[in-house]
């Protein structure tokens, strides 16, 4: 198996991509409810989703870090989630999740593994995360994480609200 688990929760896995991930890129962003939130706000071509892919390697292979394939426990896609650079100044937390697993906190378990595994290999001090203004369940993901609304930040064309998150921000476990 090509795959290569990068870190597991109870109910995900994050995997490295394969080559020929861009029909699963494309089917997660398929419809207009899942791309309602993203730059150009339509479905995703084939050749998007082949040029994201793309980018998604190189970030691994200059920055240890990406946006992976995000499976479910019984091996089945669900999205994309990971931590990868944004505007080469700081990064990014990012997640999208197929229609059929909203509503049943997995992005929050994603994002909070995430953080998890981005403080323990110590990448940076913080990251970030933005949504788009309407995106009231994204918002609710990263405040239960701990972030914090930080400022406003115009991303092609949108106002998105972004937030941050510093290792000492983060909620005291119990």
């Amino acid at each position: 198996m090509s795959e290569r688990v990068i870190l597991k929760t109870p109910r995900l896995s994050f995997v490295m991509r394969d080559e020929g991930d861009a029909p699963l890129v494309q089917q997660l962003h398929s419809t207009m409810a899942t791309t309602r939130y993203l730059p150009g706000k339509a479905p995703w071509s084939h050749e998007k989703a082949e040029e994201r892919l793309r980018g998604w390697f190189e970030e691994q292979a200059r920055d240890s870090t990406t946006k992976y394939k995000l499976l479910a426990e019984d091996g089945s896609f669900i999205g994309r989630a990971g931590i990868s650079r944004f505007r080469s100044e700081q990064f990014e937390l990012g997640y999208s999740l197929r229609e059929a697993a909203w509503g049943k906190g997995l992005a929050t378990e994603a994002a909070s593994a995430l953080a998890g595994w981005f403080f323990e290999r110590q990448f940076a001090a913080g990251f970030i995360a933005f949504t788009h203004p309407q995106n009231l369940a994204s918002q609710r993901v990263l405040t239960k994480i701990g972030m914090r609304e930080r400022a406003r930040i115009l991303i092609d064309g949108v106002l998105d609200t972004a937030f941050e998150l510093t290792a000492d921000m983060r909620p005291a476990k119990s």
